[in-house]
């Protein structure tokens, strides 16, 4: 059995909630640097990508 790759993200914002989608997780609100660009959900590991960084990570 394999484990799906976590979910990728591209959002607008340095500031992003993320809810693992329909519920799965609590809502966590997390600061995406401007040095690196992305974040990552430390409940469902998604990887939230700002859109300034997309295809840069």
């Amino acid at each position: 059995m394999t484990t799906p790759a976590p979910e990728t993200k591209i959002v607008d914002n340095f500031r992003v909630a993320c809810d693992g989608g329909a519920g799965g997780h609590p809502r966590v609100w997390l600061q995406i640097s401007d040095q690196h660009g992305w974040v990552e959900c430390p409940y469902c590991d998604a990887k939230l990508v700002h859109k300034d960084f997309e295809g840069k990570v």
